[in-house]
């Protein structure tokens, strides 16, 4: 009896959808340049690339997609992290003063 109350207390694991399993199988191919991807994804989904990467990026968060293909869910993740970091890089960065003549001006910080 007490193990059936600790099963119905644990919430169930949300299983793949079928939209999810083919949005991973859709993710194993390797793409030579963006816009093949981009044209497959609208042709193979209906999406536009941005609501596709929103829907990735909720299913590679999912414990049920790292069971399902931990190794790929992985990589994407690291892809993921790594367009993160870059991007937050970018826009710390402050870009460096420049003269009239396009020439980068000292930094005032240094002597």
């Amino acid at each position: 009896m007490e193990s059936a109350s600790l099963q119905s207390d644990q919430p169930a694991a949300r299983a793949l959808s079928e939209r999810d399993q083919a949005v991973l199988d859709f993710e194993r191919q390797l793409w030579r340049h963006a816009g093949a991807k981009e044209e497959a994804i609208r042709e193979v989904f209906g999406l536009s690339a941005a609501r596709y990467y929103q829907i990735l990026n909720t299913v590679i968060d999912s414990p049920a997609a790292v069971r399902h293909d931990p190794m790929l869910i992985k990589r994407l993740q690291r892809a993921r992290d790594e367009r993160v970091t870059a991007r937050a890089a970018r826009s710390l960065a402050s870009p460096r003063p420049v003269d009239r003549a396009g020439s980068t001006l000292p930094d005032e910080t240094t002597d």
